[in-house]
């Protein structure tokens, strides 16, 4: 892709408070930084550029003043900052032994709530920063008594509750490794990511809400259990009261009213700055989903730039932003209280059609400081006309947005309908390093339509196609210098052979991460979408192995292809294309039977908005599908930029998928035939 952004460049939308960015965070850390740590270049605590150009020059002196700007407690020192600056390989902090979990509950005061649970239905309660270290403690302590040691695995089948949280900084004060997956994923898709870690314990609830049901996951809980065999114990959740049944699970079965509530003393194991914390997965586009391993020092560090810094928060903020556990954005969630915030967490669909508004609600009424969501909410806010500012939202001064791109069109709409001064802060990172590239800070100006700007410590930049940095031109999202937070590897994978193709294939030494971005001359960046063949619905990364086998078992159907193609109004159109058997026929039952199929093998969020029939699936000569070509066609791009048709097994193929695409594009704007910007 070669396209050139659009010029002139329009002004910026929002312009930061200079209040606000004289008291901001990043603002002190910038005049503490120029004073301590003589960062080269920082005249203005107020001018970003100039700290980010500092951020990303000198890696070690950046990364130290945020060890000691955020007083990292360590047990034993460091010897130096960055030992190795090789991509892979880097290795930060040598020497140092600390522990993600201790640096979670420090900052928190004891009687302020740490953790206010929320729900669809509006109800919620409170968890003190006092009760949160003892709940802890206990979990942690029977976790133990169930025989978890250091680098044990622990993993969750548990909706976006306290429980989750909890049950993570239990296994992570023991040097243990957790894992989470949000209970719409089916027991077979949960096992994929599980099995591989051969886990320990699971903690599981009895179900969760959503848009107004209670989704009964009992049996799922058991058919999960079932699936991993290195499990010595199960902890049952009683989340929604419903009676787990006598029927045993495999190995011991423990309640969680009993793990939580003992009396015990928390103690928290020191680790390597590069033990693993927590396992998240890739969406397992190509076979099973591969198991993204993080550490403690990095996850602690980046979440505190980003949460600290970034996101301005500290003690008496209240983040709110809607997730599921298996999105990283938990992850990042979590991390509040790393800060000393409160957190909340939310069970339920972020607009349940009986009150569409619910969050907004929750969010006036708990005082929340940061309110998180993704593109496709605010659109659907604007298009259910709902209005935020019936309730007070006074307290709102950012608003986060990710999960893909924020259009233009959305800045409006937040500065009309719920408040003139809030920053909306658009954002994108990924899995990969549990952070973002990307997005804004107190600072920094905002562009409708555009991240303000690279993250602090993110040497980002765009290359074409002959690996060559552009500037006001789409190009490959990279970054040319290691993050604390990048993978310490890939689990089962000794060699490093697939952690090295995934990022480090196309440019040795250099990470691409499989986006398209233009780095614009006023230092914002545009995202454009994916430029692989990973599925990205609402943040949520799916695999399209997974839609795959499950259609492609069906008896009518002999072969598959599922895409998705971001759009330029800021939709996400997921079509799934199937070549049917001969006899067959794609009647609205057999739609019917197919979205069925995917939603019971995999989850909700992976049924297509599409199902179309076509003559043939394009591969490539050596029988591999070819997705991102396809999707590339669909959107738009001319023929002869997607592939070369020799390289296709039916060429004629090329013609069909393009004029698919048009067909598209004139059915949705039949006076231009183009999409809509």
């Amino acid at each position: 892709m070669t396209a050139q952004h659009p010029t002139p460049y329009p002004e910026p939308f929002l312009s930061p408070d200079p209040k606000t960015v004289t008291d901001s965070r990043i603002a002190d850390f910038a005049r503490w930084a120029a004073r301590q740590q003589r960062a080269e270049g920082i005249q203005d605590p107020t001018d970003y550029q100039a700290l980010h150009h500092w951020s990303v020059t000198d890696l070690e002196g950046f990364w130290a003043a945020v060890w000691k700007y955020f007083d990292v407690d360590a047990t034993t020192p460091y010897e130096r900052v960055l030992a190795e600056q090789t991509m892979p390989g880097a290795r930060w902090f040598p020497g140092a032994t600390l522990n993600y979990a201790h640096h979670a509950l420090r900052n928190l005061h004891p009687d302020a709530p740490a953790i206010t649970a929320l729900d669809e239905t509006g109800a919620g309660y409170e968890i003190t920063g006092r009760q949160l270290r003892a709940e802890v403690a206990s979990v942690a302590a029977t976790l133990r008594d169930l025989g978890v040691s250091h680098g044990d695995r622990v993993v969750g089948y548990l909706p976006n509750t306290p429980h989750a949280v909890i049950a993570f900084l239990a296994t992570a004060s023991l040097g243990a490794v957790w894992s989470v997956c949000g209970q719409d994923y089916a027991p077979k898709a949960a096992a994929d990511r599980f099995a591989q870690l051969e886990p320990m314990v699971l903690i599981t609830a009895d179900g969760y809400l959503f848009n107004g049901a209670t989704h009964d996951r009992r049996a799922a809980s058991r058919e999960l259990a079932g699936a991993l065999p290195t499990l010595k114990a199960t902890v049952l959740v009683d989340h929604l009261g419903l009676a787990w049944p006598e029927t045993r699970h495999k190995g011991l079965t423990v309640p969680w009213d009993d793990a939580a509530t003992r009396t015990e003393h928390l103690t928290i194991t020191p680790v390597p700055f590069d033990h693993p914390l927590w396992i998240v997965f890739s969406s397992g586009t190509t076979g099973l989903p591969k198991g993204i391993v993080h550490g403690h020092g990095g996850v602690l560090l980046e979440h505190l730039k980003i949460l600290g810094l970034h996101c301005d928060l500290g003690v008496g903020d209240r983040l709110l932003w809607y997730t599921t556990t298996h999105w990283m954005m938990w992850n990042l969630v979590v991390s509040t209280l790393l800060t000393g915030a409160t957190t909340c967490t939310y069970d339920g669909s972020p607009a349940p059609v009986a009150r569409p508004d619910v969050l907004w609600e929750l969010a006036a009424r708990h005082k929340v400081t940061v309110f998180g969501t993704s593109p496709q909410y605010l659109l659907a806010m604007a298009k259910l006309r709902i209005e935020p500012t019936v309730y007070d939202l006074s307290a709102i001064r950012a608003i986060g947005s990710t999960g893909s791109t924020l259009p233009a069109s959305a800045y409006p709409w937040v500065r009309d309908h719920v408040g003139a001064g809030i920053q909306l802060a658009s954002t994108s990172g990924g899995t990969d390093v549990v952070s973002a590239f990307a997005g804004s800070a107190p600072t920094t100006p905002v562009w409708a339509g555009e991240l303000s700007a690279p993250n602090l410590g993110v040497a980002l930049a765009a290359y074409d196609v002959a690996g060559r940095p552009v500037v006001d031109q789409v190009g490959e999202l990279v970054v040319t210098r290691p993050m604390p937070s990048m993978p310490l590897c890939f689990w089962n994978d000794p060699d490093g052979i697939r952690y090295r193709d995934t990022y480090f294939g196309a440019y040795p030494g250099v990470w691409r991460h499989g986006d398209w971005i233009t780095l614009t001359s006023h230092g914002s960046v545009i995202v454009h979408g994916r430029s692989d063949a990973t599925l990205n619905r609402n943040g949520v990364r799916l695999g399209s192995a997974d839609i795959h086998d499950t259609v492609e078992r069906l008896p009518e159907i002999t072969e598959a292809l599922v895409i998705g193609a971001e759009e330029p109004d800021g939709g996400y159109w997921m079509p799934l294309f199937v070549v049917l058997a001969d006899g067959a026929t794609l009647d609205d039952s057999l739609r019917e039977r197919i979205s069925d199929a995917v939603r019971t093998s995999a989850s909700p969020r992976h049924v297509p908005d599409e199902i179309i029939a076509v003559p043939a699936i394009p591969h490539t000569r050596t029988g591999k599908k070819l997705e991102v070509p396809v999707k590339r066609l669909l959107q738009g791009a001319p023929a002869e930029q997607v592939l070369n048709p020799s390289a296709v097994d039916d060429p004629d193929l090329v013609a069909y998928f393009a004029g698919l695409g048009a067909e598209r594009r004139q059915a949705r704007h039949p006076r231009t035939g183009e999409d809509a910007s």
